[in-house]
Parts: C-alpha cells; structure tokens; sequence
C-alpha cells in the first residue's frame, strides 16, 4: 500500500508537535536513572545495619526504594513509547522518500 503525501504530513506534524512531550519524557527517565540512586543511598542511611551489605539488601526492601523502582519502570516505559512511535512516523517518511524515488526512476525509464 503507498504511503500518500497527506500520510507523510501528519508524521512530520506528529514529529513536530510531540518533540517538547518526547523530551520531556526523555529528560524524566534520565532523571529517575539518577534518583533511584539516592532513593537506594537514602534508604540505607534509614536502615541503621551493622555492615553496607546488610544496609543494602534491607534499602532494596524498603517501600520508598520498591516505590522510586516503579516510578523508574514508569518513565523507561514512556520515554521508549514515544521512542518507537517516532521511529515508526521517521519510517513512514523514508519508505515514502524511496516510494517516490522509486516512481521518479520507474518515469525517466519509460521515457
């Protein structure tokens, strides 16, 4: 099936109007990559262990470091949501840029 004009005006549109949504997304999951770190060294300090090992394993229990994994979860599932769907829209255009290419080439053939 060929991808028309009018398909590929509305992934550049997507493109264009999802970039600051795409970044932020993006800027979220850096941003938890970092805060799981301190949501773990935070809840070790709570933990008052005898030994860092001990610490540890009782942070990685804890309901605020279970609950900055989820959040974390969260912002990987949205950011490579937005990921593909632009992969997906940047696929269109090049499958049309070769469709026409393709039709430009078949024109000066039959000439």
């Amino acid at each position: 099936m060929p991808i028309s004009e009018q398909d590929v005006d509305r992934c550049l549109q997507y493109l264009r109007d999802n970039a600051e949504k795409d970044a932020q997304a993006r800027a979220e999951r850096l941003y938890m990559e970092q805060w799981i770190k301190t949501a773990l060294a935070q809840a070790m300090a709570d933990a008052n262990a005898p030994s860092v090992a001990a610490a540890e394993m009782g942070a990685r229990n804890s309901a605020s470091y279970v609950s900055a994994l989820a959040a974390y979860k969260q912002s990987i599932f949205e950011d490579e949501r937005r990921r593909f769907l632009r992969s997906a829209a940047e696929t269109k255009i090049e499958v049309f840029r070769t469709q026409e290419a393709s039709r430009r080439a078949e024109e000066r053939g039959y000439k």
